[in-house]
């Protein structure tokens, strides 16, 4: 067969404008795309609604700003230079895109936006949805910022959330004054359910803050109402629009982590499962979605299940290692609330070998793992725990010059095995387990609550008394056997395992974190009681009366939420006393 040839016009590329190659998207369409990279990203097709978002991300304000929104999930998983400097790169360039929407001031409203926020008058939609996109991409570009290691970052970051809290108001305030006849437009609903989406969020995160710091940001400007941002969430995730699902995410964090760690656990278990449902069916093997229904089912004491479905969740793809590396630390700790040490361990060893994120919170919690085992055991293992806690404090990270409170807490409890005549610690993984509220969790389930009581008895009768540690590691125990019989009812007991740590004040040397936190529980129990005036005295107390102890801020976190939950807002100031 005789081959034709073909031959093809010549192009000039050089002279072919962007706008030829890439022709210009309405609003409606560009939307239309980019739910369609979503549900790309949400099925683990991370690649792919990569490759669908790149192309337009100079083009299109979405296409920017949902191609650094991915960047930036891959750098906060992965805590790669690499991977911060490739997402702030892309957040600048959104940002850059996001402008050429954006409606075009002169020089004096520039500078009165920088403080006010941009002026609502005659915008367009897609104006407005440059906006509200803009505000996103700042604030992603700020949250990043607080990531780099130097004070002025921290400024930079600052000015960065304020500005974009500021446009978030404005674009609700063109939302309240919109006709109903513009409100009727598909596009709409996405420019509301960003507005619900980004005033939520500040709301619910400024909430948290201890009421002093609070005090300080609402003079900056900012407020912060816990009601209104879950109320914001809620109509954001119900509003069937691009960032939906970044509303229900927000919640899921708030119910599933937030007020675990830095609450007294009392997260909306039955809003969580009913905002995952119907992602979880639609995207019945997304990772993000297996994930969520595992951390529910942790927090519901259902471990087994949970580990089946972090483990799928880990099965279900491998582009992003990191989703596994937040499995490995979800195992780790639902094999430690059964006390399972050996599986524990398994996860904790992968977490050291492969994850960025904290090495000294690793390294520590490995040694810490490997010191509920027996010694033949970790043997067989071929494991040195004193060598694993003489190198924690050589791999702590620091954030604008500060250590991260958890791995300064875990370096000081680590001293102990680089002093010549090294002192081994008591229940290491327990304790640990009390500084991430574990105990909270187990305690939904009685039967592991009593095995760990149990082994807080044997390790009490193991202490020695002619060690330097020994009131403080009596105190650890009282402090953790407390916790377990509360969860268990036995408030009479607990109240004496709590008074005893608080009786002991002036002889503890070493954990200073003790009285205040014992403080704290104490409380709660009082609370747990129905005595709330007592509850809100003794909580005062703690947070009054003590400073500069092993992270006090996670505590002030901690009581903050507390408070709230019995009516009290601001502190009645008990009589001072200085702590011996």
């Amino acid at each position: 067969m005789e081959t034709k040839n073909i031959s093809l016009p010549q192009v000039d590329l050089d002279h072919i404008s962007e706008d030829e190659v890439y022709p210009q998207m309405d609003l409606e369409t560009t939307l239309e795309e980019c739910t369609a990279a979503l549900h790309l990203f949400l099925n683990n097709r991370f690649a792919d609604a990569l490759a669908v978002l790149k192309p337009r991300k100079s083009h299109s304000m979405y296409h920017a700003m949902g191609f650094s929104s991915i960047l930036v999930m891959q750098a906060a998983m992965t805590f790669d230079p690499k991977d911060m400097d490739a997402a702030m790169t892309s957040l600048r360039e959104s940002l850059h895109t996001c402008q050429r929407f954006r409606k075009k001031t002169g020089i004096m409203e520039t500078l009165a936006s920088l403080w006010h926020g941009q002026s609502d008058d005659r915008l367009t939609e897609e104006e407005m949805h440059a906006e509200l996109c803009y505000a996103e991409v700042l604030m992603l570009k700020a949250a990043l910022t607080f990531l780099d290691e130097s004070i002025i970052s921290f400024i930079k970051g600052g000015m960065g959330m304020r500005h974009s809290y500021l446009i978030y108001k404005n674009c609700q305030a063109m939302e309240n004054s919109i006709s109903d006849v513009d409100k009727k437009k598909n596009t709409h609903i996405h420019f509301r359910g960003g507005v619900s989406m980004g005033v939520g969020s500040f709301n619910l995160m400024l909430s948290l803050l201890p009421s002093r710091v609070l005090r300080l940001m609402e003079f900056l400007g900012f407020s912060g109402d816990r009601e209104l941002g879950l109320s914001e969430l809620r109509d954001g995730a119900a509003s069937q629009s691009l960032r939906s699902i970044l509303s229900t995410l927000t919640l899921l964090m708030f119910h599933l982590y937030t007020t675990i760690i830095l609450g007294i656990g009392d997260g909306n278990l039955t809003e969580a499962e009913a905002l995952l449902k119907p992602y979880a069916e639609k995207f019945p093997n997304g990772a993000l979605m297996l994930f969520y229904t595992a951390r529910i089912a942790v927090l519901k004491g259902n471990f087994t299940f949970a580990q089946e479905k972090f483990l799928a969740c880990i099965a279900t793809q491998e582009e992003w290692r990191q989703i596994h590396h937040l499995c490995y630390w979800e195992l780790m700790w639902a094999y430690s609330f059964e006390q399972n040490w050996m599986e524990a361990y398994r996860y904790a060893n992968l977490l050291c070998k492969e994850n960025k994120w904290s090495q000294a919170t690793y390294v520590f919690q490995k040694a810490a793992i490997l010191s509920m085992l027996p010694e033949e055991e970790v043997a067989k293992l071929g494991e040195n725990i004193e060598a694993l806690f003489r190198e924690v404090d050589g791999v702590r990270l620091r954030i604008a010059g500060k250590s991260i409170p958890t791995e300064k807490f875990a370096a000081k409890k680590a001293q102990r095995y680089s002093a010549p005549n090294s002192v081994k610690l008591v229940v290491p993984a327990l304790e640990m387990m009390y500084v991430w509220n574990g105990f909270t969790v187990v305690g939904k389930r009685p039967e592991l609550t009593k095995n760990i009581l149990s082994t807080l008895e044997k390790a009490e009768e193991q202490l020695t008394q002619d060690s330097e540690y020994y009131i403080d590691d009596q105190c650890v125990i009282q402090l953790l056997k407390g916790l377990c019989l509360r969860q268990l009812g036995c408030l009479v007991q607990a109240e004496n395992c709590f008074n005893h740590v608080i009786s002991s004040e002036s002889e503890i040397k070493h954990d200073d974190y003790l009285v205040p936190y014992t403080m704290y529980e104490l409380g709660l129990l009082h609370k747990q009681r129905g005595d709330i005036s007592k509850a809100i005295t003794v909580i005062e107390n703690a947070k009054m009366n003590y400073k500069d102890y092993s992270m006090e801020s996670r505590l002030h976190f901690r009581i903050h939420a507390a408070l709230n939950t019995m009516g009290s807002f601001e502190a009645k100031l008990p009589p001072s006393r200085t702590p011996a």
